[in-house]
């Protein structure tokens, strides 16, 4: 019998927070950042910037929820949200945007469709 929690959907790779990377990141699982990302995210499904990670780097995914620190556009095919520990220095592009009380942004906000149905070809998805 096969695993029914073996689909992309389902697993979450896990960056720790003594990691740090370079460069260009993409997969198709969740992927939860801890650690120290400079460069690019491109992911099929969710990205979490946990409380501990420091991302300087454009995210592209279904949903990005930021609590640590980021430094980049964030294009989300769904949704972005951004709790009330994350700062987020630059533009979001989602058709849904949460703005958690005691976050930090600095930047713009850009919720038209037309745009994340482009980036829904871009991806793939």
């Amino acid at each position: 019998m096969s695993n029914p929690y073996d689909t992309a959907s389902e697993r979450m790779s896990i960056l720790p927070p003594t990691l740090r990377f370079k460069g260009e990141l993409s997969a198709d699982e969740d992927l939860l950042i801890q650690g120290q990302i400079e460069g690019t995210i491109k992911h099929t499904q969710r990205v979490t910037v946990g409380k501990e990670g420091k991302v300087k780097a454009s995210i592209t995914a279904q949903t990005i929820k930021v609590e640590g620190t980021v430094e980049g556009d964030l294009h989300a095919e769904r949704s972005v949200y951004v709790e009330e520990s994350g700062n987020l220095r630059g533009n979001i592009h989602a058709p849904s945007v949460c703005l958690v009380e005691g976050s930090k942004f600095n930047g713009a906000v850009d919720m038209d469709s037309k745009k994340s149905a482009q980036l829904r070809g871009k991806t793939g998805t």
